[in-house]
């Protein structure tokens, strides 16, 4: 039997414990030790960018990093992104008016990575967006709405 890892972690600002196998990837401890089953698993290989999360300020996919690794981090996931629950963050609400989503399952981490790229830049140009978001795949759309969408949020954010 696999020895498991004692490891403590912040997650949206609530610490957490769990207990995880050296070969488990943070994915799975997020969704099946947690219960935070907002970040989605599409490859497995991070080519995809369902899984995207904030590990320590970085946009990484979850899927690619051991729970082990999370050790004393930092992590965020979509669950963390509304201000609270009865208000969405600027890119949740422009995402949903502006009809930047379909079936959901990349949803979570392009939301993600665009928050991590307005916290950087706030006023993105569109090539700059489709540059950033280029790592989180999405089968159903066009990606135009999500552009839209991103731009939306960042203006009304710009504005406060």
């Amino acid at each position: 039997m696999a020895k498991r890892s004692h490891v403590t972690t912040t997650v949206n600002g609530d610490e957490y414990e769990f207990l995880c196998d050296a070969d488990q990837t943070l994915v799975n401890v997020l969704r099946d030790e947690l219960e935070l089953t907002g970040t989605k698993e599409g490859c497995s290989t991070g080519d995809c960018g369902a899984c995207s999360i904030m590990l320590d300020g970085d946009l990484v996919c979850s899927c690619l990093v051991l729970g082990v690794e999370a050790d004393g981090k930092d992590i965020q996931t979509i669950e963390g992104m509304a201000p609270s629950a009865d208000e969405l963050h600027p890119l949740q609400r422009n995402f949903l008016e502006i009809n930047g989503l379909q079936c959901g399952i990349c949803t979570p981490g392009i939301l993600i990575a665009a928050r991590a790229l307005l916290e950087r830049n706030p006023d993105p140009t569109e090539t700059e967006i489709r540059f950033w978001l280029a790592g989180n795949l999405c089968r159903c759309t066009g990606y135009d709405k999500i552009i839209r969408s991103v731009q939306a949020a960042a203006e009304e954010m710009r504005k406060g």
